[in-house]
């Protein structure tokens, strides 16, 4: 069971979220096939929600449509973020706009105007972090550390909270 986030673990993953610069996606297949996509992240102050860029029509925002429930695995630099939420497929010309940059481009044949640019939007219910701030090298040590001597190495903070709180 997941708490309401602390104002300390809401800036935790704030912080960990506006590092990161690539997700994991998971959607679920026709086939019930469990499904990642890596995918840039395209607003990193985060809300609640989460951006991405995607082409719609695709084998993606089918799966989207049929089953909106994904996941959202990155990693942030000093830690990892794992979201559980719902996604849907946003073709809204003024948020597209706003999101709009050069790596988008590069995906979309005709640019800002293909008429398969799509945004994919993620309402994320519940997150589970792990973060640390000690250097790596430092958390490489307490990991050989904990191999030698036995046990699990003290190397960051795990928490699970429940965003829709």
């Amino acid at each position: 069971m997941t708490d309401a986030p602390t104002g300390d673990e809401r800036e935790t993953l704030a912080k960990l979220l506006k590092k990161a610069r690539i997700a994991l996606i998971t959607t679920v297949s026709a086939d019930n096939q469990l499904v990642s996509r890596p995918m840039a992240i395209k607003e990193r102050d985060f809300d609640g929600d989460l951006w991405f860029f995607t082409e719609d029509p695709s084998h993606k925002t089918d799966e989207v449509r049929t089953n909106p429930e994904v996941n959202v695995a990155l990693e942030a630099g000093s830690g990892w973020v794992s979201i559980a939420g719902t996604a849907e497929v946003v073709t809204d010309a003024a948020k597209i706009d706003e999101l709009w940059d050069t790596s988008a481009q590069a995906w979309f044949e005709q640019g800002r105007e293909d008429p398969k640019v799509a945004l994919l939007k993620v309402t994320a219910h519940t997150a589970e972090y792990w973060a640390t701030d000690d250097p790596k090298p430092l958390v490489l040590l307490k990991y050989a550390k904990a191999a030698v001597t036995g046990g699990q190495p003290k190397v960051g903070e795990s928490h699970t909270v429940d965003l829709d709180s």
